[in-house]
């Protein structure tokens, strides 16, 4: 996961790790909500997540250079083992905006362009990954030789590379640690390159576009969260746009965040 917070149509990536034991999903006004975790946890999420209080040096949501990774091996699942039901194969989508896709990163080809993308300033000021390429590589590879609750991709909308996305399992991620998580909840982490994608409401488009891809592609998953820095105003605004619903305001290691979620439930009414 990204260091910091990115945006979507200020070039600014939508989530990134939680710091803190609130309750996040609290309804504002006092009464019970439906997202207060109130169920026996998987055995794979307790596992998982004992490996992570394990790794030494790891900072919470901390995908860059220097963290340490997690021996995922030892907690009962494989390393290689597809946890985000095959994001490879989610295929095309049919947007307002053309058709969209996502393909896992490949170093070789797609490194360069990240890279430049990462080095935008509106960009760096966020991510934090600036820098020679093998800043980038570093932080792309960590993800590459997981276990797969990460995958790193390139969106390209009509054949054409034009956004950077890590789908990844947040329920199986540090972040878990910070919120009332679910079996099977997925993150996502977007970042759109080119200054002239940005601010027309393409994030949005592509964000409703992704997120419903996923709950569809994966059953077992009742949501989708992301979580963009407060003073973010354009992630936050893409993401209400994109069908998200602002579950709460939370203090973070780095910043202050919106946690953003889009529920199965409530898809077609957002």
């Amino acid at each position: 996961m990204p260091p910091n917070d990115a945006s979507t149509d200020a070039g600014i990536d939508p989530t990134a790790s939680l710091g803190t034991d609130t309750a996040l999903d609290a309804d504002p006004g006092g009464e019970d909500s439906e997202d207060t975790l109130d169920l026996r946890l998987p055995a794979e999420f307790l596992a998982l997540f004992a490996a992570t209080e394990e790794a030494e040096g790891e900072a919470v949501g901390d995908g860059g250079e220097g963290a340490a990774l997690p021996a995922w091996s030892a907690s009962g699942v494989a390393a290689g083992d597809d946890l985000l039901d095959h994001v490879v194969d989610w295929g095309p989508i049919t947007t307002a905006a053309g058709v969209f896709q996502l393909v896992p990163v490949r170093v070789e080809l797609d490194l360069p362009l990240i890279s430049r993308w990462m080095n935008d300033p509106a960009v760096a000021a966020f991510w934090e990954l600036a820098g020679p390429q093998s800043v980038t590589k570093e932080h792309v590879r960590a993800q590459l030789v997981g276990d797969g609750r990460s995958v790193p991709c390139v969106g390209k909308l009509d054949g054409t590379r034009m956004s950077y996305w890590e789908i990844y399992r947040a329920d199986l991620d540090p972040v878990a640690r910070h919120y009332p998580a679910r079996p099977h909840d997925t993150g996502i982490h977007l970042l759109i390159g080119d200054v002239s994608d940005r601010g027309r409401g393409l994030a949005s488009t592509l964000l409703r576009a992704v997120a419903d891809r996923a709950l569809e592609r994966r059953p077992a998953c009742a949501r989708v969260i992301a979580e963009p820095d407060m003073r973010n105003t354009p992630s936050v605004a893409a993401f209400l746009s994109a069908g998200f619903r602002f579950s709460a305001e939370v203090d973070l290691p780095a910043k202050r965040a919106a946690l953003m979620v889009r529920d199965r439930a409530l898809r077609n009414l957002l």
